[in-house]
């Protein structure tokens, strides 16, 4: 890898503010706040809009599409033409 032309990969705190919920990874992205973590020291911190904790899919709360009732509807409205 050439010197230099790489950003810094670091710690960083990524922070849900819908869910209450932050976790550490390394990242190349900083951000100007800095928050005091679990292990007492300070890291930058990244506010999101959603993550694992608060995405439908992954808290189970996801709503199901009536696919079935879609596709009769569609049957009604078009499927009784015949070529």
């Amino acid at each position: 890898m050439k010197p230099g032309i790489h950003p810094q990969y670091g710690p960083v705190v990524f922070r849900d503010r819908a869910a209450g919920f932050a976790f550490l990874t390394r990242s190349t992205a900083t951000g100007e706040k800095t928050i005091e973590w679990d292990d007492g020291r300070t890291y930058p911190v990244i506010d999101v809009e959603i993550s694992s904790a608060s995405h439908p899919f992954y808290t189970g709360t996801a709503r199901v599409l009536d696919t079935a009732g879609r596709v009769e509807r569609f049957q009604r409205r078009y499927g009784g033409t015949s070529r």
